[in-house]
């Protein structure tokens, strides 16, 4: 059974282009990744909290022949490790973040891997690339879809410029 999962990049740390790259490669050679990948255009943004980098953003959409996220999870995880992630700094600098957004509709409570991502519909930086893939996407937990969760911001923008 194929699922669609997006999956946000987020690097702040050169050399940030060449990371993002190298990420959705790793994404597309997932043992269980069906297709190609579809990719945002890459948004350069303000940090948020105590980094200090400017971040390059881009939400992908990943066709996966799994019945559970949590592999993909796991995946994700060892695909930051690869890329010198560590977390040191709580929203500090880093050399890559990948956050599972969404799970097909998935919607799960487990503190290990809760689906739709608990802040997504909070922040531009998210928003705008996964506006870019698919405007209509409905957000399971607040059946709204994303274009209306990006409009009904309430908080300064991010984006500095698409790139």
């Amino acid at each position: 059974m194929s699922t669609t999962a997006f999956v946000a990049l987020g690097t702040s740390l050169p050399p940030r282009e060449e990371t993002l790259a190298s990420a959705r490669r790793a994404l597309a050679a997932l043992p269980y990744a069906r297709g190609s990948l579809r990719a945002s255009p890459v948004y350069e943004t303000t940090p948020v909290g105590p980094a200090e980098n400017p971040f390059l953003n881009q939400v992908v959409a990943l066709e996966v022949d799994l019945d559970a996220p949590a592999r993909l999870l796991c995946d994700l995880l060892e695909i930051e490790a690869a890329h010198g992630r560590t977390r040191a700094i709580h929203w500090g600098d880093r050399t890559l973040d990948l956050d599972l957004l969404f799970f097909g509709a998935r919607v799960n409570d487990d503190p290990a891997c809760v689906l739709p991502h608990p802040r997504l519909h909070e922040r531009d930086f998210v928003l705008v690339p996964l506006c870019d893939l698919d405007p209509e996407l409905v957000h399971p937990r607040l059946k709204r879809p994303v274009r209306d969760l990006l409009a009904g911001l309430a908080t300064p923008r991010t984006i500095l410029r698409q790139l």
